[in-house]
């Protein structure tokens, strides 16, 4: 288990404190009032221990049992079926008439807020040959050509290099 650093109390220590109030008959009160934590708290831990044993001393998760202000499933669909479609999210909240921002989470939940996303990706091009050999690659180099020195070196602009401009250089790898 991973215990934050800063945390009150590990499972271990939760049980002693049980054992404070349950085998040696402290009040809960006292008993926080030593550890540092809340009455609630102690009293949350004892009903747990008392009807899990051990395993109700271990850390929960926070999430909510329940939502019940969740957007329901039916209309979650609608909204993805509409963005395929490809409607504009402010116009499918208009149709379905919820919030933008509910539809843009839901769009980025599943992964269709951009446009791109609604298209599926194009394969690599790739090509194969029956036989080793069989296809050729060259490499090109382009290299510039001059026959004496630039504007750069000169600075004379006006002065062009005869015979200039690029020469190419094919090579296998």
């Amino acid at each position: 288990m991973d215990i934050h650093q800063n945390a009150r109390h590990t499972p271990a220590g939760r049980e002693v404190l049980v054992h404070r109030v349950l085998r040696e008959g402290r009040s809960c009160r006292s008993v926080a009032a030593e550890a540092g934590v809340c009455t609630k708290t102690v009293s949350k831990w004892v009903r747990r221990y008392q009807a899990e044993g051990r395993a109700g001393l271990q850390d929960r998760s926070c999430r909510p049992h329940r939502s019940p202000w969740a957007t329901s499933p039916g209309l979650v669909r609608r909204i993805l079926g509409l963005r395929r479609l490809r409607w504009t999210g402010k116009r499918i909240a208009q149709v379905c008439r919820v919030s933008r921002g509910t539809v843009s989470r839901i769009l980025r939940l599943r992964k269709l807020s951009r446009a791109r996303d609604l298209e599926p990706k194009r394969p690599a091009n790739r090509y194969e040959h029956e036989a080793p050999g069989g296809l050729v690659h060259l490499d090109i180099k382009k290299l510039g050509r001059f026959a004496r020195p630039g504007h750069r070196v000169t600075g004379d602009r006006k002065q062009a290099s005869p015979g200039a401009g690029w020469e190419y250089v094919h090579g296998q790898p």
